[in-house]
């Protein structure tokens, strides 16, 4: 259901909307307007007093960083560290924790190469990478996982959201099924982060994810999560200035690691990016964070709407509303033409898996999404 909030500053804080329809935003995300000031004001302020400007302070902005993503999150403090993507996230995870051979780790069908590729070191180590098959529904997913369980199963790293059809997958019945079994559940949440509920209150403990899809923030920077109970269980791969306790003394040299995730930020990050991520978050909180995933939802559900009258499959209808990403396909259209064809008229989508994804954020609107259709039945 739409809401009385003020849509429409929203949208007109996005420059992207004077240029383009962007509903690829389970992909990259443009900048608003004031996420665009703040940095632009940093680097005003770097031009001038260099490290000693006053207006944004290291410490400051990073535990601002982290205090935003752990109400969004239902997180702990020291349960996060700024890294560079879920690729980096997940290789810290698989690299760093103690598997034995004989044992099985448990990985989603058609699954992004940043949660496959840093799993398969493991292959060549005895252990056993085993495929979960998608599904068509969270439920029918959730009797694939179950079956795919055996005795060996030692961990599963999953989506939160499917990266190509948008389903939603049951991560809190997955989670509850991991700790009654003793496997350990790692998350990709690039997907999820921002557009579906995520509480790490579940049993999540290990996550890493990307910044630049749903949350708004600049390519390049990600985050990796790791719960103060499983922390010890993680070895660092890599040792750097930031990783130890004192780390603002540099010398003499410290062998003590830091007693958060944060020793996995092993060194300097790209703090024009913090400044960047940490405005976008606030933008995001300022709505609030609840508001922001039922406005997606409400623009999904009318674009699923509108394209089920053109004729459209839609692969949420097997489960119901989607809960951001459309994912759709029409008999004799061919979905790559279809996403070139948009694009000639200013409308960014992607194919994947022989369907039109489409992923609409807050600052599109229905006049947008309404000339979308208009171009799909012309192109019809």
């Amino acid at each position: 259901m739409q809401d009385d909030f003020d849509w429409k500053r929203v949208q007109d804080d996005f420059p992207v909307n004077s240029q383009l329809i962007w509903l690829n935003n389970c992909g990259t995300t443009p900048i608003s307007r004031p996420v665009l000031r703040a940095v632009t004001e940093w680097l005003e302020a770097y031009s001038q007093r260099g490290s000693l400007a006053e207006s944004h302070d290291y410490a400051s902005i990073r535990a601002s960083i982290y205090r935003r993503l752990q109400k969004l999150f239902n997180a702990q403090p020291g349960e996060f560290a700024i890294i560079h993507n879920t690729a980096e996230g997940m290789n810290f995870l698989s690299h760093g924790m103690d598997l034995k051979a004989g044992s099985e780790i448990l990985l989603l069908e058609n699954e992004y190469p940043s949660n496959v590729y840093p799993w398969q070191h493991w292959a060549g180590r005895g252990v056993a990478l085993k495929t979960v098959p998608t599904r068509e529904t969270p439920a029918a997913f959730l009797d694939a996982f179950v079956s795919t369980i055996s005795p060996q199963t030692r961990l599963a790293s999953l989506s939160a959201v499917h990266w190509c059809t948008g389903m939603p997958l049951p991560i809190r019945e997955v989670a509850e099924i991991c700790a009654d079994r003793g496997i350990e559940l790692v998350l990709d949440g690039s997907q999820g982060a921002g557009l579906v509920e995520m509480d790490m209150r579940w049993g999540i403990h290990f996550m890493a994810f990307s910044a630049w899809k749903w949350l708004l923030g600049p390519v390049g920077v990600g985050l990796l999560y790791i719960s103060q109970g499983k922390l010890a269980s993680v070895r660092p791969i890599f040792k750097g200035t930031e990783s130890v306790i004192g780390d603002r003394e540099y010398l003499p040299y410290k062998d003590a690691w830091k007693p958060t995730t944060e020793r996995f930020a092993y060194s300097t990050g790209n703090f024009n990016d913090w400044v960047y991520l940490d405005a976008s978050l606030g933008y995001l909180e300022e709505i609030g964070f609840a508001r922001v995933q039922s406005r997606i939802r409400y623009l999904a559900s009318y674009l699923a709407a509108g394209l089920r009258a053109l004729g459209f499959t839609i692969a949420s209808d097997a489960y119901g509303e989607s809960c951001g990403i459309v994912a759709a396909d029409r008999p004799g259209l061919d979905s790559g033409r279809a996403v070139q064809a948009l694009k000639a008229k200013g409308i960014v989508a992607v194919a994947r898996m022989g369907r039109i994804r489409f992923a609409p954020h807050v600052y599109n609107s229905i006049g947008q999404l309404d000339q979308v259709l208009s171009a799909l039945r012309e192109l019809i």
